[in-house]
């Protein structure tokens, strides 16, 4: 018999999200038994109607599950999806262009988590990453993503040189941020299909990573600080292609 992969998962949106999502994939949710708010009293109503199984447990426990996190008094053990969709499969349910987010060398979870809010909140239709050199989603990112982790698709590639090879078969753009870039993205001509990637703060996108790219672009600085976070640029390059889009 196959045992299905576990982790947990903390903080009231986080698990409300996966309920949401995949409520099946929930084994136990945990509610701290000191809380009797209407925000608890609301959570384990939404816990019943998804048919979960909730726990009420102590401070200590829950403090033990999330590893120091900030659980707001609410955890949950899921079972990790292996089965889910391949980034093939997602590209060609799409019917509009296609708009990913790539990350190369993020390895901080907190900026992973960031990320996966920050491409939600655009739209972006998935995150992709390599399998070395960074970050894969725990509850920390979880926590951060604030619900995000639970229904971005995040996929973790072998070799991402030649996942954006494939990704240019399929006419979607690589635009690189790059601080020496000639252009900024408020200049640059943005395709409506495309791939925004960027590197970890400091070290900036592998060089491999950096050829595969049709177009670089900067992020014009207006003060003293040399560089952003992985997750503010990503906000700023990702809500730009918005703005675009929703001009026409």
């Amino acid at each position: 018999m196959t045992v299905q992969p576990e982790r947990v998962i903390f903080g009231f949106h986080t698990v409300l999200a996966r309920l949401r999502a995949d409520p099946k994939s929930v084994l136990e949710v945990f509610l701290d038994e000191s809380r009797k708010d209407a925000r608890a009293k609301d959570f384990a109503a939404s816990v019943e109607r998804a048919g979960a199984r909730l726990m009420r447990v102590s401070t200590t426990r829950l403090d033990g599950m999330a590893g120091g996190g900030r659980h707001q008094g609410v955890a949950a053990r899921v079972e990790v999806n292996t089965s889910k969709q391949t980034l093939e499969e997602l590209l060609e349910s799409l019917k509009t262009p296609p708009m990913l987010l790539v990350l190369d060398g993020i390895t901080d979870p907190h900026n992973l988590g960031a990320c996966l809010r920050v491409a939600n909140a655009a739209g972006a239709n998935a995150v992709v990453a390599p399998k070395d050199h960074a970050a894969g989603v725990n509850a920390t990112v979880s926590k951060v993503a604030s619900g995000a982790a639970e229904i971005t698709p995040y996929f973790m590639v072998t070799n991402l040189a030649r996942t954006l090879a494939d990704l240019k078969d399929r006419n979607i753009w690589i635009v690189g941020t790059d601080e020496k870039a000639e252009k900024t993205l408020f200049e640059a001509d943005l395709p409506k299909s495309i791939a925004w990637v960027l590197g970890a703060e400091g070290a900036g996108m592998r060089r491999l990573t950096r050829e595969s790219c049709d177009l670089l672009v900067r992020i014009p600085m207006q003060g003293q600080v040399e560089s952003l976070n992985a997750s503010v640029a990503a906000g700023i390059c990702l809500f730009e292609s918005v703005r675009r889009r929703n001009q026409g």
